[in-house]
């Protein structure tokens, strides 16, 4: 499903569904840290309804299952959702999941404790989104946004392959990401109270294979570049990558995490 915003790579659509075997098999890359933190804080645990919004391949809901809470995964795509049912199954992971924009979703009221959005969370209407998000929790339950990416201004690695990436996809909005917290619109506000806002650096293990598939997955290569850019981009990059000194990659990020208690 093509999926537009003028905010958001100058206007360019992109498909998600387009790349999801690529992101199914490479966008899997959050440390245990990641999830750790959350679970510390006593959400997405046993005896809560968890519901991951945006979740792709459902990546929150399959690392975070060993916690106990009881899952429900929703995607506007339906390929990633199908992608996010096959690795569930493989798994032996009892996690619903839904094709369904976060905007239109049609749970009853108080349905959830936690609600969680992983790198997604500006692709939404926040208009829309925000009083919706209210409504399927219950009171005092929480809005757990959370957010990883790669700092290209201290990795070469990662700036190197940005610059090939705008080199064919020049309208990409996704590179030059600087250390910042997670943004909250200021819609949120009527419904929630921020509860915690964090952020903290961490390294990420990639092999040059599984480096070239992670950026090959991203919004600016594998879900809006055609397929002979793709393969020219491809053909570049994993050149550049022969070139590293090491098949062993520590790619530096950024993590940040936002938790809203509804009021």
């Amino acid at each position: 499903m093509d999926i537009f915003s003028r905010e958001i790579d100058g206007g360019k659509t992109f498909d998600w569904g387009r790349t999801s075997s690529d992101y199914a098999k490479y966008r899997d890359i959050y440390p245990p840290e990641f999830f750790g933190r959350v679970a510390d804080l006593g959400l997405c645990i046993g005896g809560q309804r968890v519901l991951d919004i945006g979740t792709g391949t459902g990546v929150v809901p399959r690392n975070m299952y060993r916690y106990g809470a009881k899952w429900t995964g929703a995607d506007i795509s339906k390929e990633q959702i199908a992608q996010a049912r096959i690795l569930a199954e493989r798994a032996g992971m009892d996690i619903e999941f839904v094709v369904s924009p976060a905007e239109e979703l049609s749970f009853p009221e108080g349905s959830f404790d936690v609600i969680t959005a992983c790198q997604c969370f500006f692709y939404f209407d926040y208009e829309k989104v925000i009083p919706k998000l209210a409504s399927l929790l219950r009171t005092g339950g929480k809005l757990v946004i959370l957010f990883m990416a790669w700092v290209p201004g201290e990795d070469p690695v990662a700036r190197a392959s940005e610059e090939l990436v705008l080199k064919y996809n020049p309208s990409w909005s996704g590179a030059g990401y600087e250390r910042s917290p997670v943004f909250v619109p200021e819609i949120a506000e009527r419904y929630f109270r921020t509860a915690l806002s964090e952020g903290y650096d961490l390294t990420v293990p990639f092999t040059r294979e599984s480096w070239n598939g992670r950026m090959k997955a991203c919004r600016g290569v594998g879900a809006s570049m055609s397929g002979e850019e793709i393969a020219l981009w491809e053909a570049e990059h994993l050149k550049m990558l022969a070139e590293t000194p090491s098949n062993e990659l520590r790619i530096l990020h950024h993590a940040a995490m936002a938790v809203l208690e509804k009021k």
